[in-house]
């Protein structure tokens, strides 16, 4: 399925304060989405991102500042219909036990009056765009999935009536490590098949890396960093950043930076037959190891459409693997 497009998410000075803290728990915080964007919040417990989730969807509101969705000020918007309108997926699936799979899923189109009909074809289409067979999920319990299975059903409830926009508190962060990939992998294949925003909030880099267009790194309450996750690796703005992201350690510096953006353009013609490849969304630590398995002295790098698209050498995940000096990298 596509959607026409998906939200702006403008937030303008917002602060959110608990009564007798010490500091603001979202302070001052101003920041742009751009519709279709993958954002995701990255930052230790207690640094402000699940707050400034909350806040997007008024489970809580700001003390001061604006939320401004597609332009309209959400305070101004009645939270029930607000919530209607966006997708909500958090760490424990939150299903309802005594209903089945189906009902889960159709929860939202059935308060929004869509027909029976509409609402079956609905939930046939995201069960199997989560991976869920219909035939075999439909009309299951939660209790006969297992933490992944739930998580997938989450999802697909939370896209159910078409949302522009989705937001994300750390969905896969009680799943097995193999699970947690596949999930990940999966949501960034969704979000490439539909034009939705997406807020995601972890505080774990390599899941950031792996699915954001821009991390929003944020440290007590406020935004230390916004960038792209591989100028995140190669500029981060202080040293604690640094340290978020392992900018210093060698091996973890190659897991987030992807082949592609390192791989060294050359002509179709010129790449001699029987290199091995690499896809270009594929990590250049992955690329190290496959030069080291093969002895060969680089990797095929191919494109978005499967054609090789540069070579990859160690000389090039060298130069990618060594620190910038700290006052290179604000």
């Amino acid at each position: 399925f596509m959607i026409e497009s998906g939200a702006s998410i403008g937030y303008r000075a917002v602060t959110k304060r608990w009564p007798g803290a010490a500091r603001a728990a979202v302070d001052d915080v101003s920041l742009e989405v751009a519709p279709g964007q993958f954002v995701v919040l990255l930052g230790p417990s207690g640094c402000g991102k699940t707050t400034l989730l909350k806040l997007t969807n008024r489970l809580y509101d700001p003390d001061s500042g604006q939320i401004l969705v597609d332009g309209e000020d959400i305070a101004a918007i009645p939270a029930p219909e607000l919530r209607r309108h966006i997708g909500y997926v958090i760490q424990q699936a939150g299903l309802f036990p005594h209903y089945r799979v189906e009902d889960n899923v159709a929860i939202v189109p059935r308060l929004l009056g869509w027909d029976r009909g509409r609402v079956a074809a609905r939930v046939d289409e995201l069960l199997t765009l989560a991976g869920l067979p219909p035939e075999q999920y439909r009309r299951r319990y939660p209790a006969q999935l297992s933490g992944g299975e739930q998580q997938r059903v989450g999802i697909a409830r939370a896209l159910a009536a078409e949302p522009r926009m989705l937001l994300m508190d750390e969905p896969f962060g009680a799943l097995d490590a193999i699970t947690r990939a596949r999930l990940q992998t999966e949501l960034r294949a969704i979000h490439q098949r539909t034009a939705q925003t997406v807020i995601f909030v972890t505080h774990d880099i390599e899941e950031a890396v792996r699915l954001a267009d821009r991390i929003v790194v944020m440290r007590d309450g406020r935004i230390v960093q916004e960038d792209t996750p591989l100028a995140l690796v190669m500029r981060p703005a202080d040293p604690k950043v640094a340290e978020l992201v392992g900018a210093d350690d060698v091996l973890r510096r190659l897991s987030l930076i992807e082949a592609g953006s390192i791989a060294a353009p050359v002509p179709v013609g010129a790449i001699r037959p029987g290199l091995p490849v690499i896809d270009g969304n594929e990590m250049a630590r992955e690329a190290l190891s496959l030069l080291l398995e093969t002895g060969s002295d680089a990797v095929v790098v191919t494109g978005p459409d499967g054609a090789p698209g540069g070579l990859l050498g160690m000389e090039e995940i060298r130069r990618a693997s060594v620190p910038l000096p700290e006052d290179a990298r604000t």
